[in-house]
């Protein structure tokens, strides 16, 4: 005898459908009494540990942090190299295992927050090195992309549809976005604007243009939603 929904085999003597749990009946066999052909209770399976992996992850991330700096305070006697590979190792911390902490981690929050440590660490890089390019240059155009990110993110995380448009209309910013950048450039690095920008700006305006022209086209809307669920 089989299970009329999963097509599992079973013993006659079943009641239940140990693998999806369809009722087991058939009205021209009888339910003779007897052993089941599966155990009651599934073979216990072995749950992964996240917290323990996650702090040995952290582990690692903290060894070559503290072999570093003590390498750099025994040659040195002060802080020099050392600075920029904890800032590099923590902002990768913060970037790829600080959201896995959490049982559900909301892009939204954490987005902002690793561009926030980003920018903390490109002044600690702009102070250490005595440069003069964080204020015209780095805090501007990062934050311009943190802004832009977020955005995206949020809308694509609460907007249920529409997802077209988003992209869409990212494209176009992210044209506008390069256009920004050369001029921060110019401005930092005292040159003049030779209008690079122009060629990324047009591509980015015209894929955006066309994923806003198919979200407008209802059949070919349907038929992309149909194969990529969006």
């Amino acid at each position: 005898m089989y299970c009329v929904n999963c097509g599992v085999e079973l013993k006659d003597s079943e009641k239940v459908c140990p693998l999806c749990g369809t009722r087991v009946f058939h009205p021209d066999i009888p339910s003779p009494a007897g052993e089941p052909k599966y155990p009651d209770s599934p073979i216990p399976v072995r749950r992964f540990n996240r917290f323990g992996a996650l702090f040995i992850v952290t582990f690692i991330f903290l060894i070559p942090l503290f072999i570093c700096l003590l390498i750099d305070l025994r040659i040195n006697g002060r802080i020099l190299w050392s600075g920029y590979v904890t800032g590099g190792l923590m902002l990768g911390y913060a970037f790829f295992v600080l959201p896995f902490w959490f049982r559900r981690p909301n892009p939204v929050i954490f987005v902002p927050i690793d561009f926030a440590l980003t920018i903390l660490f490109l002044l600690y890089i702009c102070l250490a090195t005595g440069g003069r390019w964080f204020l015209p240059l780095a805090f501007p155009i990062t934050g311009i992309a943190g802004l832009l990110v977020t955005a995206v993110t949020a809308l694509c995380r609460y907007l249920k549809k529409g997802r077209l448009f988003i992209f869409g209309g990212a494209f176009i910013a992210l044209g506008g976005y390069s256009m920004l950048l050369e001029m921060f450039i110019t401005i930092t690095a005292h040159t003049r604007f030779v209008f690079w920008s122009v060629y990324p700006l047009t591509a980015c305006v015209l894929v955006g243009l066309l994923l806003i022209a198919i979200g407008i086209c209802k059949p070919v809307r349907k038929s992309l939603d149909k194969r990529f669920f969006i």
